[in-house]
């Protein structure tokens, strides 16, 4: 399989050596100091396009790979709301050209999604109990909280009835009736860190993932770029979708 790079980052570099290790070739390294490559011949010879850059330039990137027919795998975060997930999915859709995206390809951080939405539904039926969700990413990381405890959150409000929104809240702070608290810092080269907890008055439930390196959300978005290449076009997915036969 033919694979364009759009992000030619540390995560642009881990890909392209998980690409490779999976015997695929990489026809294209797309940065924001070479954006006219999106029009070369090696870009539009890619059978997809995996992209990681940075939230203020993701809509742009995502949306010129559309507009050239090349399905896209993006996992960057801080730039998604209601409005641009819109726009990409009417460009998917019209231009018959097929996108997933997640805030985290890792197989390990999807599992313990499935887990977070398995114990939210059973601690709905304990009211006694407060949901937090932490993150700890490294200092280069500009948007927070990260999307992964964004997911999270959202999913303790989906299987719970006493959430209804999430706030980021600082360390130390009171907590606030039906919101759950996302709380984040930056230390050093940590590629990622996210906890659950669940706190009682006497005792907290807790389910955690700790990456050790940037390894498995490159491998991951390798793995989806294979499996994107092979479902219907013009469709909008995520991770579950190509997970769902394991959760």
């Amino acid at each position: 399989m033919k694979i364009a790079i759009v992000g030619y980052g540390k995560m642009g570099h881990t890909v392209e050596k998980f690409a490779l290790r999976r015997g695929h070739e990489v026809v294209a390294r797309i940065d924001k100091d070479n954006q006219q490559d999106f029009d070369s011949e090696a870009f539009r010879s890619a059978d997809v396009a995996i992209e990681f850059s940075v939230g203020s330039c993701a809509p742009g990137n995502i949306l010129n790979c559309l507009e050239r027919g090349i399905p896209v795998v993006s996992g960057t975060t801080g730039w998604l709301n209601d409005e641009t997930r819109c726009e990409v999915a009417s460009v998917a859709a019209a231009k018959d050209v097929s996108l997933i995206m997640s805030a985290n390809f890792s197989v390990g951080v999807n599992i313990t999604k499935a887990l977070n939405r398995m114990l939210a539904r059973i601690m709905n039926r304990f009211p006694a109990y407060r949901a937090e969700v932490e993150e700890i990413h490294h200092t280069a990381k500009i948007d927070h909280p990260s999307g992964t405890a964004i997911a999270l959150a959202e999913e303790i409000i989906d299987h719970t009835d006493r959430y209804d929104r999430w706030a980021e809240t600082e360390r130390g702070s009171a907590p606030q009736a039906g919101t759950v608290d996302i709380r984040y810092s930056r230390e050093g080269d940590n590629p990622g860190y996210h906890r659950v907890s669940w706190t009682g008055d006497v005792d907290r439930i807790a389910i955690e993932h700790q990456a050790f390196s940037r390894d498995g959300f490159a491998e991951g978005a390798v793995v989806a770029a294979e499996w994107i290449t092979a479902q219907p076009k013009g469709q909008l997915y995520d991770m579950q979708d190509m997970l769902k036969n394991l959760f």
